[in-house]
């Protein structure tokens, strides 16, 4: 076993396959329905994260959210592309209103729902909790997570999304060998763990205890007198506010639980992030675990040659056969003759 690598590499799982991410480029490898690996590969067109800023504690994490939800929201719509004939891709393509929807959904579901239900509990149980009170916020994180919990394992359920947490399980299992440097063989990351310190899933759990916190303590500096409906409304549209700064403080501090506490007596922290990964990552198959080696061996054959990229670059297709046809291109720097 060799030193463990510096340069992070990052991923996320997508459907039917697997986004990797490296600090000057990405790799999604996809598996067609006719057995083969489409990969797409090319420099990170990362304005953002290459300015002054991205380096600012607090200000780096909004930048990463916003990176991470625009390169994240491509890699899926390709991976889905992958899976249509021509009409659907087509059809999918004319469809402009599902990010909208998406977020609207995801607002309503795990901001105004946990709101509503903490107000709807404290009038069951006879007791008026004032919007500014520390009990109420609580309370309302305690229905977050709540739904939360229950959205996943529902979700879960769905063949579709329980291979997308099987990709997600491949995923991590495949950064964890490449971050100990073994050789990116079926077998050994197969024998890695699922559950990795610097998931997204683990982050949402750490933004829902800030989100606490901060609402807990911005409601009656900022809104003292909130009341009725209108001070729920006001409540809401303060806690939408609140999301930038509530994502900065996350985003550091799970940095410094990926850095201080993945050993010792301090892991117990990552605990519960370790609770809902048991969730949204399922134990992949061998195939799945090939498109997530796949994705790593090109970000990392690209990273390797990032002298050689220019941001203006077009991203390039390739399809494969097998694993094996994967590392071998990587090996020769992506011929274009093997570009589709």
């Amino acid at each position: 076993m060799s030193d463990a690598p510096q340069t992070y590499i990052g991923g996320q799982a997508v459907i039917e396959g697997v986004m990797m991410r490296a600090p000057t480029c990405l790799s999604i490898a996809v598996r067609r329905p006719d057995g083969n690996i489409v990969v797409r590969e090319g420099p990170l067109r990362a304005k953002l994260l290459t300015s002054p800023m991205a380096k600012w504690p607090g200000i780096r994490g909004m930048i990463m959210l916003v990176e991470s939800l625009s390169v994240g929201y491509g890699a899926l719509r390709f991976s889905a592309e992958q899976q249509m004939n021509e009409a659907e891709r087509k059809e999918a393509g004319e469809s402009s209103s599902a990010v909208w929807l998406s977020m609207a959904f995801a607002i309503g579901l795990f901001m105004l729902l946990p709101q509503g239900l903490a107000t709807g509990l404290g009038k069951l149980l006879g007791t008026s909790w004032d919007l500014t009170s520390p009990v109420f916020h609580a309370v309302t994180g305690g229905f977050k997570l709540l739904v939360f919990t229950t959205y996943i394992s529902v979700i879960s359920l769905v063949p579709e999304v329980r291979r997308v947490f099987q990709y997600h399980g491949a995923e991590h299992k495949t950064i964890f060998a490449y971050e100990m440097g073994v050789p990116l063989s079926v077998e050994n990351v197969r024998n890695q763990s699922r559950l990795h310190p610097r998931c997204g899933t683990t982050f949402l759990v750490v933004v829902i205890a800030v989100s606490i916190v901060l609402g807990a303590g911005a409601t009656p500096l900022l809104l003292p007198n909130a009341k009725g409906l209108s001070g729920q409304v006001l409540t809401f549209l303060l806690r939408l506010l609140l999301l930038p700064l509530i994502a900065a403080i996350s985003y550091e501090l799970q940095r410094i639980s990926a850095r201080y506490c993945t050993t010792g007596p301090l892991r117990v922290l990552l605990f519960p992030g370790f609770l809902f990964q048991k969730i949204t990552t399922r134990e992949p198959d061998d195939a799945q675990l090939e498109v997530a080696i796949a994705a790593m061996e090109v970000a990392r054959a690209r990273d390797e040659a990032a002298s050689k990229l220019q941001s203006s670059e077009p991203d390039r297709l390739h399809v494969f056969e097998s694993l094996e046809g994967v590392r071998e291109a990587a090996s020769r720097g992506f011929s274009p003759a093997l570009a589709e």
